[in-house]
């Protein structure tokens, strides 16, 4: 029971006698505000118009195209940038066709936007499909 006093107290604040010890304690409050991590993609450099997904057009065998596309730190920590891709359709097209970008390891601070330019690579040995889709995945990591 002597124990359960002395917790009290020193929750409290207060200063008591437990088994004879003088013990006495100060509550501190403190507040903070948990990191995040939250990327946004934009079709603008003001980060205001959101991007779902990127239009490649016609692309021939041996041809690429780019496309800009804006970041934006959208958390309240650093983060680190990567590109992978996923969920290709047809899964032959994976190889004869790449998605690379600039931005590889490219830190952002909370709130920064920056451009990345995404390029699409068809090989000139491609055939066997006439159409494709693939996931760009662009993640922040902090």
């Amino acid at each position: 029971m002597a124990l359960g006093l002395a917790v009290a107290f020193i929750i409290a604040g207060l200063m008591t006698y437990v088994s004879g010890v003088l013990v006495a304690s100060v509550t501190v409050r403190s507040s903070g505000i948990l990191a995040s991590a939250n990327l946004g993609v934009y079709s603008d450099s003001a980060g205001t118009q959101s991007l779902g997904s990127v239009d490649w057009g016609t692309v021939a065998p041996g041809g690429s195209v780019s496309r800009t596309v804006y970041l934006k730190n959208l958390g309240t920590t650093q983060l680190t940038l990567s590109l992978s891709v996923s969920n290709w359709n047809p899964v032959s097209a994976n190889g004869p066709v790449a998605v690379s970008w600039n931005r590889q390891g490219t830190t952002l601070t909370a709130g920064q936007v920056t451009a990345a330019t995404l390029t699409l690579s068809v090989s000139s040995s491609a055939s066997g499909f006439s159409s494709f889709s693939v996931d760009a995945v662009i993640t922040g990591t902090g």
